[in-house]
């Protein structure tokens, strides 16, 4: 049986977005980044909590043009090891979290 692993009650994310406006696509990656561990691009790897998965899901989904626009969340299970390719590097757990 799998599960993920958790980190001081958080759940690591996959989160992605193709935003087609200009100016809601910088919002989205602000809204993003500021959970973002790494990523690239339109993917980031974020470690979340119930609340803040929440709060991001709401405050996206009040940005976002529904009929042009798409987020994916994926829970990603922190415990496997993930396949790289090129110049992508490992996702950094850690043995801490450092909120700023």
């Amino acid at each position: 049986m799998r599960h993920t692993v958790r980190m001081n009650g958080r759940h690591l994310f996959l989160i992605g977005y193709d935003i087609s406006d200009p100016a809601r696509l910088v919002k989205a990656l602000k809204l993003v980044r500021c959970h973002a561990l790494g990523g690239q691009k339109s993917f980031y790897e974020c470690w979340l909590t119930t609340q803040e998965l929440q709060q991001t899901r709401n405050a996206l989904n009040r940005l976002i043009d529904p009929e042009t626009d798409r987020v994916v969340f994926i829970l990603l299970n922190a415990g496997t090891e993930s396949l790289r390719l090129g110049s992508a590097t490992p996702i950094d757990h850690g043995d801490y979290f450092l909120v700023t």
